[in-house]
Parts: structure tokens; C-alpha cells; sequence
């Protein structure tokens, strides 16, 4: 179908909703390295007018990657709830964002809402929004998660604990785990990239951390984000094993590219479940995505990165998650250029993952060869705790060592907390306190009496 407008003395076409969805977003780097960006600034302003008198419906009737083609349309538009989307069917898109950010739309309702919405639906109406829509409606969507304590309650704010090593070497990534628990990190999840993808190594780490773990009774879960079918045959072979991991993308032929299909992930979740290591909830998965991963795969279908990487969060929608992170600015200045689109994408993805009722968090980084700093990772941090994220990411000095890119600190994550008046989970911080890392103001203590009992655990890998 093809759509048109007029803008001043100009008239322009569109030949189908991808290429309106691709030339009204906000620019960036990806999409113009991909054909798919509007050429001016009056284009885009064209494609966001026909894009926000759109009726909703249109999504369910033009699929922007075929039907045929693609097994994330087909769980997209066979598992849409039709009885949910009734509510908003009857608006258009940008009669949504209204509706959106009315009283009406109160975080009971965007829950109930949540399966009747296509990641089209939503990506279309983010393309209509200013930052501060997008945090000020983020923070409206609550999405609550449990494996050993409770993620997502209004007022906290998680940290994955990141002890990544460039060797493995057991030692290190104890002595990141110490550093970070010290800090009050490590409610969302401790977990380990590791530098290779030997399983038997998989299985070391994941034997240290759930060592760490017992001994010291910490309510949190340990994963090391492998190959899905490292984690199977980690399974199989009797590690302990909470969460299982993958990086996934928004098209069949992406996710291929990852050597996955959702069958392979049926059977992921299915395994990691029942082991039933979960004490407070049945969460077992934990997904990474991330703007730009299609195009990169040669994957993209001629659709933009925004709504390709919405399209990730149905895929992760249909398993339930425990976590699910945008890493923003990892895959480089290609997709995302500078701080600006960085920060753009971030509230982008953390408002669409939220509205289609996943508990989402962000990786808050940059690439070194990226127009980014961290002041501007600074400046995302604070706009995403004011949204209502899930969860961040602690990585020792904000530098990983392993990876080679640049991301948030411990430190980090005590000043946004601090700040904005946020909690870790509530088990993790009973802990805290039982272990006495926190003062009489519930705040991390400077110098933790509970420190030299943690650091035992590290003294005993040098004398091994």
C-alpha cells in the first residue's frame, strides 16, 4: 500500500509502512548506512504525519517482514490478543500517544494492555515522542520478575554484577564479585561473559559463583551468558545452572545468523526450568539484544533498527524472562554514532520492551570508537532511573576488561540509586543488612564490618 502527504508545497510518498516506519525515525547512523533514514529533516516530518494518522489496526493487516517468511511474524501476529487490543483498537497512532500519556493509562491498565500490542504498534508511536515521553510513560509500565528475590517493584532499581576476566581466571572474577557486592550490586544477576566457549569452563564459573553464592546464603541468581547450547549441555551434565542466556534478534534470519530458532529456545527454557532452582519464582531466561543486530547479520528485511530491535522483545515476551537487556551502544558507532543517538535508542528500547510487558534493563555503554564519553553515559544512566528501568549493569571501573567497551560502574549504580531514592530488590537488600553492609540509613556502608567475611572467600582461591 502507499501512503502519501503533503508538506508545504511538497508531496511525498511512501511505497509501504516499512519504508514510513524507516523514514520517520529519529535519525541515526544505522538506518542511513542502510538506505532506509529520511534524506531531510521535512521527509521525516512527512513520514511521522502519515505515520501518526495510521489507524492501529494497520499493523495487524501489513506485516513488515512476510508472514511466510519469518517465524517472529508468525509468533507476533498468532499469539496477538485481540481481546486486549480492543481497548485501543478504534485509535490511531498518534491518537494512541495521547492516549498514552493520559491519567487513563494508569500502570493496571498498559499491563492488561500489554498482549493485545504488536512491537510495530509500539515501535510506530516511540517514532512520535519526545525523551521525555518515553521516560514519563517507561515509568507508567511495571513489569515484576522472580527466580530468588523479586525484580522490578516500583522504587528499586537492580544491578547485574559483571565479574567479566579476560582469562577466566577464577581469582579475578572472584575478586570483581567481592568488589561488587561491597557496593550493594548483584541483585539482578551475577553474570559472567566468559572469554571462551569451552563448556567445561562454563561450568567452572558457574560452580564458583553458585559457591560464592551458598556459602554466604545471597539471594541472587548466577548465570554465565554462553551459547544457548553450552547452557544445554551444561544442563546435562548436572552444573547449577539458574539461568539460562542468549543474545536474540527481531528476524528468523537474524536469530539464525545467532544460531537459534524459538524451537531451540522452548527447549532452553524448558530444561532450565525444571531443575526448580528457583525459591520466590519461575524465571529462568535472561535475554540481550541490541539496535542494529539484524542489519549487521544482513538480516533486516529493509525495516529500520528501532522497530527491528521491538521486535526482539516478542521473541523474549513468549519465554517469560527473569532480564532482558538492550545492550545500547555495544555494537558500535555504525548503528549508533554518538552520545545523542545512544541516548535516543536507550529510552527508545527500555519504553518499548516496558510496554510489551518486559522487564527491561540497559547495558549503559559506548564503544571507544564511538562519539560518546562517559558523561553522556552519565546522562543516560539518570534518564533511564528517572524512566523506571529495571536494571543496569556494574562492571569494575565501568571498564570491561574482557569485551574491550565502556560501561556503568558500581559506583555508578550507588549514585543512581542515591539520587533518585532507588532500592536494590527487597531480599537482596535484607541481606545486606543481615551481612552488615548497610548503616543505620540503609545506605552502603564506606567501611563494611561484613567485608573481611566476604573477602575470606577470596583468600581461600589464592591458597588453592
Amino acid at each position: 500500500m502507499r501512503y502519501r502527504t503533503a508538506i508545504g508545497p511538497s508531496t511525498y510518498q511512501f511505497a509501504d509502512l516499512r519504508t514510513v516506519l524507516g523514514k520517520a525515525s529519529p535519525e541515526r547512523s544505522g538506518d542511513q548506512l542502510a538506505g532506509l533514514a529520511a534524506d531531510t529533516d521535512q521527509e521525516r516530518v512527512a513520514a511521522r504525519t502519515v505515520l501518526a494518522d495510521l489507524p492501529l489496526s494497520v499493523f495487524l493487516d501489513e506485516a513488515v517482514v512476510p508472514y511466510e517468511e519469518d517465524e517472529v511474524t508468525r509468533l507476533i501476529l498468532d499469539t496477538h490478543d485481540t481481546a486486549a487490543f480492543a481497548r485501543v483498537a478504534h485509535l490511531t497512532v498518534g491518537g494512541f500517544r495521547d492516549w498514552l500519556l493520559s491519567y487513563e493509562a494508569t500502570s493496571p491498565v498498559l499491563t492488561a494492555l500489554s498482549p493485545g500490542l504488536t512491537p510495530e504498534m509500539v515501535a510506530a508511536v516511540s517514532k512520535l515522542m519526545r525523551n521525555q515521553d518515553l521516560m514519563q510513560i517507561g515509568r507508567k509500565c511495571r513489569v515484576v520478575t522472580r527466580f530468588r528475590n523479586t525484580i522490578g517493584l516500583p522504587g528499586t532499581l537492580s544491578v547485574r554484577l559483571q565479574p567479566n576476566h579476560p582469562t577466566d581466571d577464577p581469582r579475578g572474577v572472584a575478586t570483581s564479585i567481592l568488589d561488587g557486592l561491597l557496593y550493594g550490586c548483584g541483585d539482578a544477576v551475577i553474570g559472567i561473559n566468559p572469554a571462551t566457549d569451552s563448556i567445561p569452563a562454563a561450568i567452572n564459573l558457574l560452580k564458583l559463583i553458585d559457591d560464592v553464592r551458598q556459602r554466604y546464603d545471597i539471594p541472587t541468581q548466577s548465570c554465565v551468558l554462553t551459547h544457548i547450547t553450552n547452557t544445554l549441555a551444561a544442563i546435562e551434565r548436572g552444573a547449577p545452572v539458574d539461568l539460562a542466556f542468549q543474545s536474540i534478534a527481531g528476524t528468523e534470519a537474524a536469530n539464525k545468523s545467532f544460531g537459534i530458532n524459538l524451537a531451540l529456545l522452548a527447549e532452553a527454557h524448558e530444561a532450565t526450568r525444571s531443575l526448580h532452582r528457583g525459591t520466590v519464582g519461575e524465571n529462568v531466561m535472561y535475554f540481550e539484544t541490541g539496535q542494529g543486530s539484524a542489519l549487521s547479520a544482513g538480516a533486516h528485511h529493509g525495516v529500520d533498527q528501532q522497530t527491528l530491535e521491538t521486535r526482539c522483545y516478542a521473541v523474549a515476551r513468549r519465554f517469560d524472562p527473569l532480564l532482558v537487556n538492550t545492550v545500547v551502544g555495544f555494537i558500535g558507532p555504525e548503528y549508533l554514532y554518538d552520545g545523542k543517538q545512544i541516548i535516543r535508542a536507550g529510552l527508545e528500547d527500555h519504553f518499548c520492551g516496558k510496554l510489551l510487558g518486559i522487564p527491561m534493563g540497559c547495558d549503559v555503554c559506548y564503544t571507544n570508537h564511538a562519539e560518546a564519553d562517559q558523561d553522556d553515559m552519565d546522562n543516560l544512566l539518570t534518564l533511564l532511573g528517572v524512566a523506571g528501568c529495571t536494571f543496569v549493569m556494574g562492571i569494575p571501573g565501568a571498564d570491561d576488561i574482557m569485551l574491550n567497551y565502556q560501561s556503568t560502574s558500581f559506583h555508578d549504580a550507588l549514585y543512581v540509586r542515591s539520587v533518585l531514592g532507588l532500592r536494590p530488590a527487597p531480599e537482596f537488600e535484607a541481606w545486606l543488612e543481615r551481612m552488615e553492609l548497610l548503616d543505620d540509613q540503609r545506605r552502603v556502608r564506606e567501611l563494611a564490618p561484613g567485608g573481611p567475611q566476604l573477602a575470606r572467600f577470596v583468600g581461600e582461591l589464592e591458597l588453592s
